[in-house]
């Protein structure tokens, strides 16, 4: 499921689609590397604390070089655009929220991390509207196939409803916030931050729908490899892999410095980062290892796989074993 004076930021992001920054660690070297010289890697993220704060505090601490890797890193706005960019070969990694796990579960990307487990999606609509049932007729905008398009599925689906009943308006994550704010559509599904900055410009919005109403599902982010990386370049899936959980636990054990960070890769406003902080669960390397080794993560995947059946996202369940790389997480260093 989750920016500079997020409007600016954001207006910028919709016009280019993706914006593309570049952050060097070492010397310039193709991608396989040579000796002791660092490996090249294209890296994905979203410029929000779930999805920066990693290669963020990567920057921060020095940790490409530690690990043998020299990082261009390329912000987008939502996971399904960075599944794009791996299938076409422009990125080898890349940061995903759970409404996008269908994507590495229908074949297209492999997971090598979990990040977090995400707590920051909204169902939200402008005063007057206090329930989800009374969404019915109304406009709806939500980014296609993220955590805000889940989130809401979920919210209609508990009031009695499906998407027929609304007036979905399937729009990118930024016009989503110039849409609210503008009155141009009635309610969205979307993300904090997101959401602390639409209430900048409609402070008295409601918030129908959250993570926590739905208990049975957990709502885990994470990284993916292009699934060419993951087959034959494991030297290179390994390394990051390590380089992640080296991250993970810097910023489990350092928030506010990881916070801090996040704003320096992103130039965001710090509040926002805070607020969007306090909406999720960091997990530290050694949890997600007995997440894993307990069958956790794999419970959480496929919760979230028979959400996508029914949402018509998947055709069949589709068993994590195929797409979840826990080994190459849990052995690395």
């Amino acid at each position: 499921m989750r920016h500079i004076d997020r409007r600016a930021f954001l207006t910028g992001l919709i016009a280019a689609g993706v914006v593309v920054g570049t952050a060097a660690c070492g010397d310039d070297n193709g991608d396989e590397g040579s000796g002791g010289d660092p490996q090249t890697v294209n890296v994905g993220y979203i410029a929000d604390f779930n999805g920066a704060s990693l290669v963020a505090v990567a920057q921060e601490q020095g940790l490409w070089a530690k690990h043998g890797l020299k990082a261009n890193l390329k912000v987008f706005t939502n996971g399904p655009l960075q599944v794009q960019a791996l299938n076409a070969g422009d990125l080898d990694f890349g940061y995903l929220g759970p409404g996008a796990l269908w994507l590495p579960a229908s074949g297209q990307a492999k997971v090598i991390a979990v990040n977090s487990l995400g707590l920051a999606d909204r169902v939200i609509a402008k005063p007057g509207i206090t329930s989800v049932a009374a969404l019915k007729g109304k406009t709806v905008g939500v980014p296609e196939g993220t955590s805000g398009d889940m989130i809401l599925r979920l919210a209609l689906a508990q009031a009695g409803l499906t998407m027929d009943d609304v007036k979905k308006v399937a729009m990118d994550a930024s016009t989503v916030v110039t849409a609210f704010g503008s009155g141009q559509i009635d309610a969205a599904g979307i993300w904090y931050p997101l959401v602390g900055t639409i209430k900048k410009q409609v402070p008295d919005l409601v918030e129908l729908a959250k993570n926590e109403d739905f208990p049975q599902t957990s709502f885990p982010t994470v990284f993916v490899a292009r699934n060419e990386v993951a087959d034959t370049k494991k030297d290179l899936t390994a390394k990051m892999a390590g380089l992640i959980r080296e991250a993970t636990d810097y910023r489990a054990a350092n928030l506010d410095q990881a916070i801090a960070a996040t704003v320096k890769l992103t130039q965001g406003p710090e509040a926002n980062f805070k607020a969007e902080a306090e909406n999720v669960r960091l997990l530290t390397s050694a949890e997600i290892d007995a997440a894993t080794a307990d069958g956790s993560v794999v419970k959480w995947f496929t919760g979230l796989n028979e959400l996508f059946v029914s949402f018509g996202k998947l055709q069949t369940a589709t068993d994590p074993a195929t797409y979840y790389l826990g080994d190459v997480y849990t052995s690395a260093k």
